[in-house]
């Protein structure tokens, strides 16, 4: 199933049957990944008195209740309401769902403690108005991302520079491999959200970051056509599914 898209002046030709899911699984147990000092999510049979929502226990239905936090329990996307006192849905920015795209795999530098993703980097992958979204793939990439427990890990994180370089390249979609582009203890700087954002002076309402995507080491870094969707949450993050598709 072939698509041809038109963007401003070029055709791009895709193949809808052939879609790859850069979202990890959210599920109740331990094995769903873990950031920000949180539990596993919960998936649960609502129990009513002697009603009990499964069907192996005589229910005629499944019928759950799900406890999660979209930021640190998987694959979510968020606006600049994440940061700001106003409040601002994602179900309100997000309004288009296809975007020219580019996947590059960057292994961060090492810096004392830290692991960081730089300007210098980002630079050397991406140039200014190449694409809409950005998809960036930590290495080395394990397998072990789909389940990885990130809490007091201080995992890598983009630094201020590379940032503001991702938003001067024209980026409205920023998508990563990690909880956070940000420092995971960084005393509440935000330092690499407000950059992207442009926050507060020029608030881009428009530009979205998504976390904790996990990009199969199969998908090849070059460029994509993204689906970005979400859940219709009136929040600052829903939890999201982006879906890449290779221009061929």
């Amino acid at each position: 199933m072939k698509a041809e898209i038109k963007y401003q002046n070029k055709t791009y030709t895709i193949n809808l049957s052939k879609p790859l899911d850069i979202s990890l699984v959210l599920r109740g147990d331990d094995k769903n990944p873990i950031a920000w000092y949180l539990n596993a999510p919960n998936i649960q049979p609502v129990v009513d008195g002697d009603f009990i929502g499964k069907v192996t226990a005589g229910s005629s239905t499944n019928f759950n209740n799900i406890s999660f936090n979209p930021h640190g329990h998987g694959t979510h996307t968020e606006c600049v309401g994440h940061i700001t006192r106003e409040f601002h849905s994602i179900n309100e920015t997000l309004k288009n769902f296809f975007f020219t795209a580019k996947v590059i795999s960057i292994e961060p530098e090492r810096r004392g403690e830290d692991h960081v993703i730089t300007e210098a980097q980002i630079r050397s992958l991406l140039k200014v108005d190449e694409v809409e979204s950005v998809i960036i793939r930590t290495l080395p990439n394990y397998i072990e991302k789909r389940s990885k427990k990130y809490s007091h890990t201080n995992w890598p994180f983009l630094e201020e520079a590379a940032a503001r370089y991702i938003r001067e390249c024209g980026i409205k979609h920023l998508l990563i491999d990690l909880p956070s582009v940000d420092k995971e203890k960084d005393e509440g700087k935000l330092l690499a959200h407000k950059a992207f954002w442009d926050y507060p002076k020029n608030t881009r309402l428009d530009a979205t970051i998504t976390e904790l995507v996990y990009v199969a080491s199969k998908v090849e870094d070059g460029m994509y056509i993204l689906n970005l969707q979400i859940a219709s949450f009136e929040n600052d993050a829903s939890p999201s599914k982006p879906v890449l598709y290779k221009i061929q």
